[in-house]
């Protein structure tokens, strides 16, 4: 069984700036971005030097709580239609979480009991793979970001903030901690100073944007930048152009079918929820508490005026010059 710190950077992780405000999870500063300390200590080195990626890999990036886990339904169903087809009742995602569809690659080693048995069942996957990630874009290991494609989503960051806010106070019960240890102001103040898991959000969006469009970006062509609110405005458009971005574009005869618009419906959030395993209590958090609201606005209900210009500012400033 590996080390919990078998990379040697657990000595360089104690030097990193240090943040425990936001729980469960204390986080660390590096190369711009708060990540779990765990995720620093294990998942980037094993992601980096145990991970083998290929050509063929779709990786779903997303910063935390911007809708991860409809797109993980989406992609698996539409990546893996011809083995499992949306209408099948054995499909996949009729018995299993989304998650259990597509692990998260650096916090699937992270928190693994053994690193390299973690890995290898991450190699042993069938291509083409479906893995799914939190990490900046800066922050890929090199022959990761020039492999593959990379589908990234962004949402409405007060949207992504009360979504957080929620999770991890959902968290926090099923640890056995206390829920309100984390007010909403606190939540607001420190995600606005960028102090979050995997944040600032505005620079984890604006390094995947800058991939997917810059010109003299070598990773060109191999980022699609998605957007939640136009993906509920049009949630078929957005997958056609999803499947074509994969290397699976939907045929005429598909369509004509209606199999894209299946892939949308078994996708839904109201399918999802009803899922048995997506009401199974896990070792950490119950399955279904990665559900919430399929809406656009939610954090208006939420959070008050002031909050919500406060998170405007601190986006704005951070963008300035984008």
């Amino acid at each position: 069984m590996d080390s919990p710190h078998d990379d040697g950077f657990a000595s360089e992780m104690a030097e990193l700036p240090l943040e425990t405000r936001y729980p469960p999870f204390a986080l660390r500063q590096y190369a711009g971005f708060w990540l779990p300390e765990r995720t620093l200590a294990r998942g980037l080195p094993a992601a980096r030097d145990r991970f083998a990626p290929r050509p063929d890999d779709v990786l779903l990036a997303s910063f935390p709580k911007s809708s991860t886990t409809w797109l993980k339904a989406l992609a698996f169903a539409t990546v893996h239609r011809a083995s499992h087809p949306p209408s099948a009742d054995d499909h996949p995602l009729r018995r299993l979480s989304p998650h259990g569809c597509v692990p998260f690659l650096e916090i699937s080693l992270a928190f693994a009991d053994d690193v390299g048995a973690a890995a290898a069942a991450l190699e042993a996957l069938p291509s083409p793979r479906v893995l799914a990630t939190h990490l900046p874009f800066s922050l890929l290991p090199g022959h990761l970001a020039a492999a593959g494609r990379v589908v990234y989503i962004c949402r409405d960051p007060k949207d992504a903030l009360v979504s957080s806010w929620f999770f991890t106070r959902k968290v926090l019960e099923h640890l056995g901690l206390d829920a309100e240890s984390l007010s909403l102001q606190e939540a607001v103040e420190l995600f606005s100073a960028g102090r979050c898991l995997a944040g600032p959000q505005w620079r984890h969006v604006v390094k995947y944007w800058e991939a997917s469009v810059s010109h003299r970006n070598e990773h060109m062509d191999r980022v699609l930048f998605l957007r939640y609110e136009e993906m509920l405005r049009d949630p078929v458009g957005n997958l056609r152009t999803m499947a074509e971005f994969m290397g699976c574009a939907f045929s005429a005869e598909e369509e004509e079918r209606g199999v894209d618009r299946a892939i949308v419906e078994l996708c839904s959030m109201e399918k999802l929820k009803n899922v048995e395993a997506n009401t199974q209590a896990g070792s950490r958090v119950k399955a279904d508490d990665f559900f919430r609201k399929v809406v656009a606005g939610d954090w208006s209900n939420h959070m008050t005026p002031e909050m919500g210009m406060m998170v405007d500012e601190a986006v704005e400033d951070g963008l300035r010059g984008f």
